[in-house]
């Protein structure tokens, strides 16, 4: 029998359960869920009719926008006391990843504990750190975030808490994909944003990005998760 459940370990380590994410949201698919416990991710088009969905036990948990940015097009925002790195301490970095992705779906889904999600982003930093794919950012010379990318896609961007609020977030954007275009003959440098986070989707759209497409995510959890005690 086909199996449309693709098993997701990098989210298994940190839920502590069974986890998948749906190759298919046809309906021997989504029954193939009800055969098994564990947390399930499906990602469809918005426009598809979501009624099996629900009847399988599926929610909604968050839209992803999928800007883009060809290199003719990025509008760079000049700011002198800019400056990026690839030498970091990685407790400095996994200690931001922590607290700065409020927007993620799992962030948004009430049956994972936001302990783990923090924990979820921390190890990702982890194994991206690993490859050499992770990039600070200082502010006048001092360490003001970071991002992550994987061949021309930003796949995390974070500043740190105290740097929030000062204007920094477009100059530190633009100068991120700058870097990006540099390191590969890339024509375009992609990203993923939650629809809900409206500050970020502003500031990839007024350094030259453009909306490419979108994705609805969807979520099933049929196990309840380990608490902070249990871990």
């Amino acid at each position: 029998m086909t199996t449309y459940l693709q098993p997701t370990p990098w989210d298994e380590r940190n839920f502590q359960m069974n986890t998948f994410e749906l190759t298919s949201s046809s309906e021997v698919a989504l029954r193939q869920t009800d055969n098994i416990r564990g947390h399930f991710t499906l990602k469809i088009d918005p426009t598809q009719n979501t009624e099996s969905l629900y009847k399988y036990g599926f929610y909604y948990t968050d839209t992803l926008m999928k800007p883009f940015c060809r290199k003719d097009q990025l509008v760079l925002a000049k700011d002198e006391a800019i400056s990026l790195s690839d030498d970091y301490d990685i407790a400095q970095i996994t200690h931001i990843a922590g607290n700065a992705f409020r927007h993620s779906r799992f962030h948004r889904d009430f049956n994972v504990p936001d302990w783990m999600v923090n924990k979820r982003f921390q190890n990702w930093v982890l194994d991206l750190a690993k490859v050499n794919n992770i990039i600070t950012l200082y502010y006048e010379k001092q360490l003001a975030g970071f991002f992550a990318f994987d061949q021309n896609n930003v796949t995390l961007l974070a500043i740190d808490t105290p740097y929030q609020g000062r204007g920094l977030a477009k100059p530190f954007t633009s100068h991120c994909v700058k870097h990006l275009f540099s390191l590969g003959d890339y024509e375009h440098v992609t990203t993923s944003v939650s629809a809900s986070n409206f500050p970020s989707l502003n500031v990839f759209i007024s350094i030259g990005f453009r909306i490419g497409g979108a994705i609805d995510v969807y979520h099933k959890c049929n196990v309840a998760p380990l608490s902070a005690g249990e871990w």
